[in-house]
């Protein structure tokens, strides 16, 4: 079978970090990363062997250059960037540590993805020979105009025949509950693969897990059956449902697993339990590698085992962008991840 092409579409930000687990009024200085969603999403793909292409659009300074030539290094296709808009969005990261949760504050107002406008992307042209299309809830919710462009993109996706997988990805800071539900149903009816973590769908859709409380880090995996078939019963379209779900012992020590449904089926993965080095991109990093073991033909219950893998090794790497080969996650599905030295 031939490579699978894979489009993105969202934000890539500046990410400014303090350094180790620093907090944000005692360091003098920031470390410097790039990342975002759907950019995140296609750098992990390019990792993994893919045809990853990312759509965005950038200011034409140093810093959005700087953006795209990271894009670039990860392996990605940055042909159908646009370009214009005064700045890049930032957002600021104090790394939690033990029972101290970590922070995001974002800086993003007047971003140049936020003021794109319908029209503006070929999406006849940058769909034309490509397999696959994926967006977050996070670019519709970064103005009104980049929620048209998001609607006007997973249509385009479909028409060209795409399958399109969205991640729920509810940001508070961004939007409410009722703009995200509105606008997000909207998106969905477009969409054939769903993603989402514990909350995402109560927090847009209202649909919750009974005898769950996320913030306990109490989880009953199997109770997650209802709310991806409450998700197929509203948006028939949907072929598959997938959730991933975190029990948060501390900011340090996670549980980490998911679920995927397809109306039938119900599968469960493998938990990990992980010692965190940078949670920001996991559930990125689940949905590339959910994506990857779809769209290169794997099984259900591979694909899910392998995103979950992934993901799981994502949060042992600093940064956004999970940098990791297909290789080092099917040894850690095969090996149950001792965490031996290889020599």
């Amino acid at each position: 079978m031939s490579t699978p092409s894979v489009v993105t579409f969202g934000e890539i930000m500046l990410r400014l970090s303090t350094p180790g687990f620093s907090r944000f009024l005692q360091t003098d200085t920031f470390d410097v990363n790039y990342g975002g969603g759907e950019a995140n999403v296609a750098a992990s793909l390019a990792q993994f062997g893919l045809n990853a292409h990312y759509v965005t659009r950038l200011p034409k300074h140093e810093i959005g250059e700087a953006a795209l030539q990271t894009l670039r290094r990860y392996g990605v296709n940055t042909s159908y960037i646009l370009r214009g808009g005064d700045r890049l969005g930032i957002y600021f990261l104090e790394s939690g540590a033990s029972q101290r949760p970590s922070k995001v504050i974002y800086d993003r107002s007047g971003a140049a993805i936020a003021e794109i406008k319908p029209g503006m992307v070929d999406w006849q042209n940058v769909f034309a020979g490509k397999q696959w299309f994926h967006v977050t809830g996070i670019t519709p919710a970064l103005s009104a105009s980049a929620a048209e462009v998001t609607i006007e993109a997973v249509k385009a996706a479909k028409a060209a025949g795409l399958t399109v997988s969205c991640d729920l990805n509810y940001r508070k800071k961004l939007w409410t509950t009722e703009e995200a539900g509105r606008v997000m149903g909207m998106v969905m009816q477009h969409v054939d693969v769903a993603i989402a973590n514990e909350e995402d769908c109560h927090m847009v859709f209202g649909i919750h897990a009974e005898g769950s409380n996320v913030d306990a880090g109490v989880i009953d995996a199997a109770k997650y059956r209802e709310v991806a078939y409450k998700m197929m019963q509203m948006f028939p379209n949907l072929k598959k449902v997938a959730i991933t779900l975190r029990e948060s012992l501390s900011a340090s020590d996670n549980n980490w697993s998911a679920v995927l449904y397809d109306g039938t089926n119900f599968l469960q993965s493998r938990r990990y339990a992980i010692r965190i080095v940078d949670r920001v991109g996991g559930g990125d990093s689940f949905g590339a590698g959910l994506i990857y073991g779809l769209a290169t033909g794997r099984s259900d219950s591979d694909a899910l085992e392998f995103a979950v893998a992934a993901s799981c090794l994502k949060h042992t790497i600093p940064g956004d962008i999970n940098v990791c080969t297909v290789s080092e996650v099917d040894a850690l599905i095969k090996e149950g991840g001792s965490g031996r030295v290889q020599r």
